[in-house]
């Protein structure tokens, strides 16, 4: 049996990698149009919420390319699968933790990847992402079982709430002007 080389268990971390980049670039971009049509129907507390994950997932798509780009990859621009626009709010809180469910099981099999091939600064990078995975899987959950088992009344309390998220201006304009 012939022994993988370095280059090769390198270009296995860059690959799963840069899954878990489209990954996060889909939920970006899933979270973000869920956070404007969710402030548009006038639940602003969820809305914030959802754009908090979107950032969230910002982070870990930015730290899954600077971790290929380290490996001497090219980390994907493209999102793993289309957006499903026009959710009613009933369908989205389950359908995201699903989703973030789904991301939970590929990201721990892509650590395994990763250990497999000899990349535990990889695999530290996945530990981290896994764990905040896990904290919007349960907010999703959550409040998809209080949609559920409070349908209406919980809606009518959420409805008319502020979208702010209390994040002040950054980025590298603001930075730029300092």
């Amino acid at each position: 049996m012939a022994k993988n080389t370095a280059g090769e268990a390198r270009q296995r971390v860059i690959d799963v990698l840069n899954e878990a980049r489209a990954m996060e670039l889909q939920a970006i971009y899933q979270y973000m149009n869920q956070h404007y049509n969710l402030d548009d129907m006038d639940y602003g507390e969820l809305a914030a919420k959802i754009k908090l994950i979107s950032i969230d997932e910002m982070r870990h798509a930015e730290m899954f390319a600077e971790r290929i780009k380290e490996l001497g990859g090219e980390p994907t621009a493209d999102p793993r699968e289309k957006i499903h626009k026009g959710q009613k709010v009933e369908v989205i809180f389950g359908f995201d933790a699903r989703l973030e469910d789904d991301t939970i099981d590929a990201y721990n099999r892509f650590l395994r990847v990763c250990v497999e091939n000899g990349d535990s600064v990889s695999a530290k990078i996945f530990e981290t992402v896994i764990d905040e995975e896990q904290v919007h899987t349960n907010y999703f959950a959550n409040v998809d079982r209080h949609i559920e088992h409070l349908g209406a009344v919980y809606l009518a309390k959420i409805a008319g709430t502020s979208s702010a998220t209390g994040l002040g201006p950054s980025g590298f304009v603001i930075s730029s002007n300092e």
